[in-house]
């Protein structure tokens, strides 16, 4: 009966351990991963033609909620695909995802503007799940105040083994020992 209750123990103790464990991966937040992103060269990020600014409404809940063209210059000679993930650090239950893209290669200069709100954009890339829940962009509609919006692009010495839909933590964790260079724009919106 002893052993019984010692080997009880023991595998709680075990089951307790695994539980602490997954809880500290977990706490490798997506804010976390996407500060260990920013390494490497770094280059120039523009969307909608924008370096800084606000948001155009097009772009938003308020307008069309179309997914804005995004380009880049001087990326890192070696990338082999880019991973673009639109976030608001801001949002009330903290850091939302707007946009994941990813596997998108580095020649095209740009995603053009209105992607389809699909997993596969031919000649584009994989789109993921935004926290909005659904594949493709969804645009600001912050509850209240002035929110920054992040887009960030990740220059990657290869591509991402990922199917369609991933989340931005997948497609960052995956990313980060590939990451050579990352360029970045901050706009803002606020509603009404």
């Amino acid at each position: 009966m002893k052993k019984l209750a010692v080997a009880i123990a023991a595998a709680a103790i075990a089951v307790a351990a695994a539980a602490f464990y997954f809880t500290l991966q977990q706490r490798e937040t997506l804010d976390t991963l996407l500060e260990k992103a920013r390494k490497g060269n770094r280059f120039e990020v523009l969307v909608a033609g924008l370096n800084s600014g606000n948001v155009p409404v097009r772009y938003t809940c308020d307008g069309e909620d179309v997914s804005p063209r995004v380009e880049w210059r001087g990326l890192p000679a070696n990338a082999r695909s880019l991973v673009l993930i639109c976030y608001d650090p801001d949002a009330p239950r903290g850091t939302f995802v707007h946009w994941v893209l990813y596997n998108v290669p580095p020649g095209l200069g740009g995603v053009p503007e209105n992607l389809p709100k699909t997993g596969v954009v031919e000649g584009v890339g994989l789109q993921g799940v935004s926290d909005f829940g659904r594949l493709g962009y969804g645009g600001p509609c912050p509850p209240s105040g002035t929110h920054r919006y992040v887009f960030i692009v990740l220059a990657l010495d290869s591509e991402l083994g990922l199917r369609e839909g991933a989340s931005a933590f997948d497609v960052l964790r995956e990313a980060l020992p590939h990451v050579i260079g990352y360029g970045e724009v901050v706009l803002r919106y606020s509603r009404g």
